[in-house]
């Protein structure tokens, strides 16, 4: 790798670390979602609320209820004030109807949402939009207990109210509107009733803001809270519903785990660059190795030279000069396709003639191997003069002649 291509590396990595300090150590953002979940400390979670809840009803127990109450009221020995908060609740016809059976042996249920449309009860919203940008809203409760204080909220929300109720069996309990400029009304209409069906009663409230932390930890608004709370009976349990939440605790992914929390979602990011950096640097296609296999070498030579050498060692140059000899011979018979079973005048002539060599040559090498032959030892110089005799003889040899 150059230079230049290290530079730009470096360069990269830096310009990656600055951008990961950046992300970790800037301002998180305030999360606006509406999720109503008690294990939630954003704005509009309920964590304040359900700490609280033991104090504001300190003589009964306080339940998380994780199941839908279809099924969690399949006991109907169970007792209690169900307690319903989020953005939006679509109960089931079989799951209200065993709502209704509960309220009607004695127990109550309060809702707070927005949009409640109950055509069983004969209940039905709609939006409330005031007609000025600078109109203020305001929340008041029609208990003379309350003097008439009214509050009002400085956060963007759906304003509900209710369009038609059942007036025999409903009590209205507080309302909601629009004040302009001069402190004059310009709308209002009914957001919080009682409704009275058997033994017990249904509390239906539409601004379930109303019990998120922003409301309940903004002074004075915290008191309104505490109002609305002091209709539910503190002679039963409190039976928190944890399962109609939009912002459900539950994890539906791995990804969202890793995601939902600042510094594993850098160190899965981090991952991921690790794994570019090594496609990039490291994961070209490697090719399998293919091994070099050496052909087996001709070791006749060498087996020639280990068996020359063993008898020149042990000097015996009487059996050296015979091989050579009968090498010389072949060689006479395969090159110059002269048979060698006589060897006389005719045959040197031949020999003569097929390799380029003189006759009187010839005569002599042949002579000097009949020599050779009929001693029973041959000193070194012999054996060397026989080797360079042979060998001048195939150096001369004229091949097509």
């Amino acid at each position: 790798m150059d230079t230049k291509a290290k530079i730009y590396i470096v360069a990269f990595l830096v310009l990656i670390s600055g951008l990961i300090y950046l992300e970790t150590t800037k301002k998180k953002p305030i999360n606006w979602f509406p999720s109503y979940a008690a294990k939630h400390k954003i704005p509009y979670g309920t964590f304040v609320l359900r700490e609280e809840m033991s104090n504001l009803f300190p003589s009964e127990e306080i339940k998380n209820i994780k199941i839908p109450p279809y099924i969690y009221l399949e006991d109907t020995t169970r007792v209690g004030t169900y307690f319903f908060v989020d953005e939006a609740l679509n109960f089931g016809n079989a799951e209200f109807l065993r709502l209704m059976k509960f309220v009607e042996r004695g127990n109550d249920v309060f809702i707070s949402t927005h949009g409640m449309n109950i055509d069983t009860l004969n209940f039905e919203t709609k939006q409330l939009v005031s007609e000025n940008l600078d109109e203020k809203v305001f929340f008041k409760l029609k208990n003379k207990s309350f003097k008439g204080k009214e509050y009002s909220f400085d956060r963007p929300f759906t304003n509900q109210i209710f369009t038609k109720i059942d007036t025999l069996n409903t009590t209205i309990l507080g309302i909601t509107g629009y004040v302009n400029a001069a402190n004059e009304r310009t709308e209002e209409g009914i957001n919080f009733v009682k409704y009275s069906f058997g033994k017990g009663n249904f509390y239906f409230h539409t601004f379930p803001e109303l019990f998120t932390n922003y409301t309940i930890l903004k002074s004075p608004n915290q008191q309104h809270t505490a109002n609305v709370l002091s209709y539910l009976r503190d002679d039963l349990p409190i039976l928190w519903d944890s399962y109609y939440k939009t912002g459900k605790s539950k994890i539906t992914s791995p990804i969202y785990y890793l995601l939902s929390s600042k510094y594993l979602k850098w160190a899965y990011y981090m991952v991921l660059i690790g794994v570019l950096f090594f496609v990039i640097f490291e994961g070209k296609r490697t090719q399998r190795y293919i091994p070099i296999l050496t052909p087996l070498k001709n070791q006749t030579v060498a087996f020639t030279r280990t068996i020359a050498n063993m008898y020149f060692e042990k000097q015996e140059h009487k059996n050296i000069a015979e091989h050579k000899i009968s090498y010389f011979l072949e060689y006479i018979r395969t090159k110059l396709h002269i048979p060698t079973t006589i060897i006389d005048i005719t045959f040197y002539e031949y020999v003569a003639s097929r390799s380029g060599n003189s006759y009187e040559s010839v005569e002599k090498l042949f002579q000097f191997c009949d020599q050779i032959h009929l001693k029973n030892q041959i000193t070194n110089e012999e054996l060397i003069t026989l080797n360079k005799m042979i060998e001048n003889f195939k150096k001369t040899i004229q091949y097509g002649k």
